[in-house]
């Protein structure tokens, strides 16, 4: 399918997706190909937006309905089948790429691979403009194993920790650094390594101790577990180490040193009434993120705010904030996770700025954050205990999953199979026929999407399970484990090459060596505005 074929839905050239980004105007440029096919190329600012998810993720990630969205594949047809979507959920300035990912390269744009590349050359080009010190992987395990006075800190989220880990690391993730570094190292002579999966976030954390002023020496690990890997070098794996609570002077010390940082980054300071006032303005996109930690912002946070804890919010910007030119706020009631973040935000040209102000009594709101939704479609559901009879009588039923892969991995209905709902008719010729299909997933919310494609693909009864798969666990009920079933190819998901302790030697100096390529892609593609304090 191709969008000039369907004249109710325009078209936008390179011309114009260039020229909003070079003008700093809003633009949601949304590559819609599941994350596998986005991050083998992709234009810079290409958010990936899947198809699959359109109507999960819309109205969370784009606020404002009249903003300019241009949706990008690679030929597929699924540019103009979420450019609908996005229409019917009432977006009302929807177009498509002419040409797809082709169309872009053959008028000259550049194209980039992986994913989360914005703030990935940015911190390539920290490093370059910066010189941030490092050391190898050898120098630290020598140094490790004399028992010298350091520290290793692990700036990733604690699950990316726990699953391999820099012996004697602990895990503070990156806007936790500033705040949390004194307690730790409190001796100003204590060397501080700082490390990463990879580079990015070993790189800006090891600058914002710098930039903070921290007395202590501090140096990244030179391309973090990566290349303690391909040092020969041996990973924990489980550990658990974390940080502890900070002292009042701890707190005030660096609420100072977080704020000297920001003012230097020029971030603007915002009031609870600006923040009133932008939740309520329709003609600027605006997103409300609380950098502390989750545990803190499900005690209480600012009504309308997301989860968003502030080193994981740089590393993977586009992931939430895919309308660039668009205005960012950060909540920190200590002011430290939301100053450092916006330090980084505003030299990637995003225009950022921190609530001042905030009281313990503004925190109203509790919980974890609701993802907003549309109206469901209605939809025949079925319980957890008629599926189980079902199974049980001689009916021909069968479970489709539309979970992401590793979702479904990690456990599914016994029996089910695995299914992309944007690849669907495809995934139709691996799918058994059976009298009646039962579909579910996590969020529940994926199989209520799917239910009426998937009644025009198989012509027989659908129903939904009420709950998906969190409903058949909590009724006692075991899963099925592993890769049983795929009908569709795990391409929802790119396996990032420092991910997992198995990872082929070969793919990793791969990665590294692209990386180390990004600065020069930045000055080739020239639409990030990007500058370095």
């Amino acid at each position: 399918m191709n969008a000039s074929n369907n004249p109710t839905i325009p078209t936008k050239d390179y011309s114009f997706v260039r020229t909003q980004l070079l003008e700093r105007q809003e633009i949601a440029f949304l590559d819609v190909r599941e994350e596998g096919p986005h991050a083998e190329e992709h234009p810079l600012f290409a958010a990936n937006f899947p198809l699959s998810r359109v109507e999960i993720d819309a109205y969370a990630k784009l606020p404002r309905r009249d903003v300019v969205i241009v949706t990008i594949d690679d030929g597929e047809g699924f540019a103009e089948l979420a450019a609908q979507r996005l229409i019917a959920l009432g977006y009302t300035d929807v177009s498509v790429f002419a040409g797809g990912i082709r169309g872009w390269e053959a008028a000259g744009g550049e194209l980039f691979r992986d994913v989360n590349v914005p703030s990935k050359a940015f911190g390539e080009l920290v490093e370059s403009k910066r010189h941030t010190p490092s050391l190898s992987a050898e120098e630290v395990k020598q140094r490790i194993d004399a028992n010298e006075d350091m520290v290793v800190l692990d700036v990733r989220r604690f699950d990316e920790y726990n699953t391999m880990s820099i012996p004697t690391g602990i895990n503070v993730p990156g806007a936790e650094l500033v705040l949390r570094v004194k307690e730790i190292a409190p001796n100003p002579n204590t060397q501080i390594i700082v490390n990463c999966a990879g580079r990015t976030r070993s790189i800006l954390g090891t600058q914002s101790l710098i930039n903070a002023g921290i007395p202590n020496p501090v140096h990244a690990l030179r391309n973090g577990t990566i290349g303690w890997k391909l040092a020969g070098q041996v990973l924990d794996v489980g550990q658990t180490r974390r940080f502890a609570e900070v002292s009042s002077e701890t707190a005030a010390e660096a609420t100072a040193r977080a704020r000297s940082v920001a003012d230097q980054a020029k971030v603007k300071r915002a009031q609870l009434n600006d923040v009133r006032q932008w939740q309520q303005q329709s003609e600027r996109t605006s997103y409300f993120f609380d950098t502390r930690t989750p545990e803190e912002y499900e005690a209480g946070h600012l009504p309308g705010f997301r989860s968003a804890p502030g080193g994981q919010l740089v590393q993977e910007t586009e992931m939430v904030v895919p309308v660039r030119g668009a205005r960012i706020v950060l909540a920190d009631p200590s002011g430290v996770r939301a100053d450092m973040a916006a330090s980084w935000l505003a030299q990637m040209a995003w225009d950022v700025y921190v609530v001042d102000g905030i009281t313990a009594s503004d925190l109203t709101e509790r919980g974890a954050w609701q993802n907003p939704l549309p109206l469901l479609p209605k939809v025949d559901f079925i319980d957890v205990t008629s599926l189980v009879e079902l199974q049980r009588s001689n009916t021909e039923v069968l479970v489709i999953d539309f979970s992401t892969h590793a979702f479904y991995v990690r456990g599914h209905i016994p029996g089910a199979w695995f299914a992309l709902r944007s690849e669907l008719a495809q995934a139709m010729k691996s799918i058994p026929k059976a009298d009646h299909y039962v579909l579910t997933s996590t969020p529940p919310e994926l199989a209520i999407f799917a239910a009426a494609e998937m009644q025009q693909h198989s012509g027989k009864p659908i129903s939904v399970l009420q709950g998906g798969n969190t409903a058949w666990v909590k009724a006692g009920n075991a899963l099925e484990k592993g890769e049983t079933h795929l009908a569709s190819p795990a391409r929802d998901r790119y396996k990032r090459p420092y991910e997992g302790t198995n990872i082929d030697p070969a793919a990793m100096q791969a990665y590294l060596d692209w990386e180390f390529g990004l600065v020069a892609q930045l000055g080739k593609d020239g639409t990030h505005h990007f500058w370095v304090l």
